[in-house]
């Protein structure tokens, strides 16, 4: 890891006016080490960084003794919500720099739920800080920098759970045991996925002009290791991933949930090829430079896995806008984050249908939190517990490191391979494509100095 680079003035006056107020009240939550819950930390206090937060409050007396976020803003909003959650009512100790929070060394539990592109480095800093890491998808931009992260996980023992929480959703884990497992679907020749939700950006240079950064957010620190985009309002907060420069697009954010979902469905590990085809082909007067029309196949040897998303046009079934079919020759098994359909074939069998489970009548506050994905709270309460099991065992969580490696780095070689233009044959011994050099090359994406690149042989 690099020196701290070098700060602007807001930044160094926000930092500094944090560290003047907690060195004065230093934390100490409790004295019995018997008595102490774990330590908690989370890097990126927006959208999804506190949904999750707030149901691990749910669920365990931990006590969160550390935000960080470069919104100053927002850092201070989070602090005052986490204060009025937890258990002891203190308001977190709060950083601008993940760094300063992190050489504190105090934290048992990291939660990173940054953009895309900080994912690795801050993971990492935190793996070799000595804490356990909870990280929001996907384990990172490039196939490099997640290869850094399992290999980090693994030399320094660490438990990461990611938020690929698919694995741990109630009715889903119910149609793996009673449909796929049972072997109702019989042979399985064929899944497809898809997303067609519009959510690609729309703006144009007119309604999203470049201008200065707010005061309250440290653009510079944003932007960390990715080239250094002009502002526009696009960016912060939740619009970043309608540019690549910071995320791997439609396909890197919701393919990788359901090809993670179909795996663990299936027991499936590497594809040995990925293909994929698309381009901006609808909307090319809007800033975004992420695809709004893209295909991929996954090929497992004897099972093509199949991903289509289109941020526009009508999409094929209105009950299953993102979803994962998988076809077999017994029957047919729809599933999404919503629910789940089998149909079986002719009339020998019988259908069967499930729904997200709500816990309002346990966590009522469930159906008032503002930007709650309502059915998703269930499954993340669900993560948790298994992580939490995790490390009380020191044992692999459900979506651990490597499983989430898998996903995260079949995406990123269907966005090469739609770079490049041919598909890809991928060694996962070697962490390269075969007879592939421009690919290879093209597996670590440059880095914007100060920042340094992590590689797995170095980690």
């Amino acid at each position: 890891m690099k020196p701290l680079h070098p700060m602007n003035r807001r930044t160094f006056l926000q930092l500094s006016t944090a560290g003047t107020a907690w060195s004065a009240l230093q934390y100490h939550p409790f004295t019995l080490a018997a008595e102490t819950p774990l330590r908690v930390g989370l890097v990126g206090t927006g959208w999804y960084g506190k949904s999750s937060l707030f149901r691990l409050l749910q669920i365990e007396p931990v006590e969160v003794i550390s935000l960080c976020d470069v919104d100053q803003r927002m850092l201070a909003e989070a602090g005052e919500m986490v204060a009025e959650r937890q258990r002891s009512k203190r308001r977190p100790r709060l950083y601008g720099d993940f760094r300063r929070m992190l050489a504190e060394k105090d934290l048992d539990v990291v939660m990173v739920s940054t953009p895309d592109h900080w994912h690795a480095l801050i993971a990492l800093a935190a793996m070799q800080a000595g804490a356990d890491v909870y990280l929001e998808k996907p384990t990172g931009v490039d196939a490099v920098e997640s290869h850094a992260l399992l290999t980090a996980a693994r030399k320094y023992g660490r438990v990461v759970q990611v938020n690929t929480q698919r694995r741990s959703t109630p009715h889903l884990s119910e149609a793996v045991e009673t449909i796929v497992r049972a072997g109702k679907l019989g042979k399985i020749g064929l899944v497809e996925m898809c997303c067609y939700w519009h959510m690609r950006n729309r703006d144009t240079l007119a309604t999203a002009p470049d201008t200065a950064p707010p005061e309250h957010l440290d653009y510079e620190m944003w932007t960390g290791p990715a080239p250094l985009r002009p502002y526009c309002k696009i960016v912060h907060p939740r619009g970043w991933r309608a540019f690549m420069e910071y995320s791997n697009g439609i396909l890197g954010d919701m393919c990788v949930h359901m090809l993670d979902m179909v795996r663990w469905m299936l027991g499936l590990g590497w594809p040995q090829r990925v293909a994929s085809a698309g381009g901006i082909l609808m909307d090319s007067s809007s800033r975004a430079n992420i695809t709004d029309t893209q295909t991929a196949t996954f090929d497992f040897g004897d099972l093509p896995v199949l991903w289509q998303h289109r941020a526009w046009g009508d999409m094929p079934d209105a009950k299953y806008p993102w979803a994962a079919t998988l076809y077999g020759d017994k029957g047919t098994l729809k599933a999404s984050v919503f629910t789940y359909d089998f149909a079986p074939r002719g009339s020998g069998g019988k259908a069967a249908h499930g729904e997200a489970l709500l816990e309002y009548d346990r966590y009522p506050e469930d159906r008032t939190e503002k930007d709650l994905e309502r059915h998703c709270a269930a499954p993340m309460r669900r993560h948790w517990r298994n992580f939490l099991e995790a490390r009380r065992t020191r044992g692999r969580p459900v979506a651990d490191i490597e499983e989430a490696h898998i996903s995260s780095v079949s995406c990123i070689l269907a966005n090469l391979s739609l770079q490049l233009g041919r598909s890809l044959t991928w060694d996962p011994a070697t962490h390269t494509c075969v007879g592939d050099a421009e690919a290879n090359r093209l597996l670590r994406r440059p880095y914007r100095a100060p920042w340094v690149h992590p590689e797995p042989g170095t980690v």
